[in-house]
């Protein structure tokens, strides 16, 4: 990709547990194509309150964060957009002159994607995890009608908590439950992960579902939707998630709202 730096050139940034290539890819085409003097990297980071502090310090524009920092990094910004203080959880810093505010991009794609694939609302769903993402997509579902649901989380505060908030149900495990719509929102299936090529859900509970949905981005067909696809399921993939909340957080940073083709565009350039 072709670049010219100079002083003027804005960085923008993402922070992950496991980095991976879509967002860089996806944004730093996207500034080329519009001329836009930005610049986009992914990070890593063992120091949470060091790396927040470089993006005030060193006056980086915007920052995409992903698992496991979501809400670790709620008391590191100066404020929360209503996006994010709804769901204490954030997938995205901006910051205007050291005043970091963040937001949360991931719900307003998940909204989207329920209304894309024209998910019924009276559909059962089994959701699965219960961190900052399992919040955005549970907030997603309950705002969106959704309400006979039930939260899957081994940690049973973190899922007790998330299911009574939102007035679903908990459970450590699925049981002989077999919901209509499942929805994987942990790293089973991740790859470089300890789960990496295992099944979220067991293939009974996806042969009797209807709709399948993982967040899962790396890869882009995970075991779970391999699975579903197997099977003739109505599937959401991560890749979906990815590209809706990364065109919001360019909107963020940028100012600039590209149209259908360049955003098209962008997303097959970040999978290639």
């Amino acid at each position: 990709m072709q670049m010219n730096p100079n002083k003027d050139t804005q960085l923008c940034m993402s922070l992950s547990g496991r980095p991976g290539n879509f967002g860089l890819r996806f944004h730093n085409h996207l500034y080329e194509q519009l001329g836009l003097n930005f610049y986009y990297k992914a990070f890593s980071s063992q120091d949470l309150t060091g790396a927040v502090g470089g993006i005030r310090a060193l006056g980086i524009r915007g920052c995409g964060v992903s698992m496991p920092f979501k809400e670790a990094c709620i008391a590191l910004v100066d404020e929360l957009d209503a996006s994010a203080a709804a769901i204490q959880s954030i997938n995205t810093i901006v910051n205007s002159d050291g005043h970091l505010k963040a937001y949360n991009t991931d719900y307003i794609a998940i909204e989207q994607l329920l209304k894309t694939h024209a998910v019924p609302k009276d559909s059962t769903f089994a959701l699965r995890g219960s961190g900052g993402m399992a919040k955005a997509v549970a907030s997603a579902l309950r705002d969106g009608g959704y309400k006979n649901g039930l939260i899957v989380a081994r940690n049973e505060r973190a899922g007790r908590a998330l299911a009574d908030s939102l007035g679903y149900r908990w459970q450590a495990e699925l049981g002989d439950e077999c919901p209509q719509m499942l929805i994987n929102v942990t790293p089973v299936g991740m790859d470089g992960g300890p789960e990496a090529g295992q099944l979220a859900f067991a293939p009974e509970v996806i042969a009797a579902a209807e709709t399948v949905f993982d967040v899962v981005a790396i890869p882009s067909e995970t075991p779970l939707i391999v699975c579903a696809r197997a099977e003739g399921k109505k599937v959401i993939t991560g890749l979906e998630v990815i590209a809706i909340q990364a065109l919001e957080q360019f909107v963020l940073y940028t100012g600039v709202r590209p149209n259908e083709e360049q955003f098209a565009a962008a997303v097959a350039f970040a999978r290639s």
